[in-house]
């Protein structure tokens, strides 16, 4: 709910997502958390958010998952809720 933005499994964030504008340039962001290492989010305070943690697939789900086992089915969502088709940089065309 807003403010709170981004994926959430309780009061802990799975996905985060960020715009920024400045300078006449807007930059999209988004970081899903696979298999990150939660523990450095010990030292800070996630998102600014007081009182709210900081989760991944792999925690959430029991079992190690990473980038690669969730990129291609993300990319297809992806696509599918924004109406979209996404171009790789590696593509010529």
């Amino acid at each position: 709910p807003p403010p709170f933005t981004g994926v959430w499994m309780g009061d802990s964030k799975l996905c985060a997502i960020g715009v920024h504008c400045g300078n006449h340039i807007t930059s999209h962001g988004l970081a899903l958390n696979c298999c990150t290492d939660l523990t450095w989010f010990d030292h800070i305070v996630p998102c600014g958010l007081e009182g709210k943690g900081v989760t991944s697939l792999s925690h959430e789900l029991g079992q190690h998952v990473t980038v690669s086992h969730v990129l291609e089915p993300f990319l297809d969502s992806f696509q599918e809720v924004f109406d979209c088709t996404l171009v790789s940089a590696e593509d010529p065309g």
